[in-house]
């Protein structure tokens, strides 16, 4: 049973990560430049692989595409923990996946954003690994 709290939880922050973002990322100021000139210009320019697109409507893309991975992520592994906790517990295969996921989302947390979300998802990190640990201590 800790195991599957902690694996609930930890799906259960990525999942609330990727709703805010999601949210900043169509509703409000959150995710736009603080000088107004700059989403102006980002607006204008197209970036070098493409004509079909700006700078803009890139970074509004990449932002809502971010965001539907955590919901993904949040979605899917917070199901297994709750419906197939034993198949999640049991597949290394996916337990790796999940582990590569959030290492990589607080590799990226680290050198590309601020505090926030590294805190967010390190703790969601921290509580998967607890989960995974948790589990195989209950079947030894």
């Amino acid at each position: 049973m800790v195991a599957k709290i902690l694996m609930v939880l930890s799906a259960s922050i990525v999942l609330s990560l990727g709703v805010a973002h999601l949210v900043y990322t169509f509703w409000g100021p959150n995710l736009t430049p603080r000088d107004p000139a700059l989403q102006i210009s980002m607006s204008q320019i197209s970036p070098v692989i493409t004509n079909e697109t700006t700078m803009w409507r890139a970074w509004v893309g990449f932002n809502a595409s971010h965001s539907m991975g955590l919901i993904l992520f949040g979605l899917v592994f917070g199901y297994l923990a709750l419906a197939h906790g034993q198949l999640l517990v049991q597949s290394p295969f996916l337990l790796l996946v999940g582990f590569a996921m959030l290492g990589g989302f607080v590799v990226l947390c680290r050198v590309y954003f601020f505090s926030a979300p590294l805190r967010g998802i390190s703790i969601s990190l921290a509580c998967y690994v607890a989960s995974i640990i948790a589990a195989l201590t209950m079947r030894s």
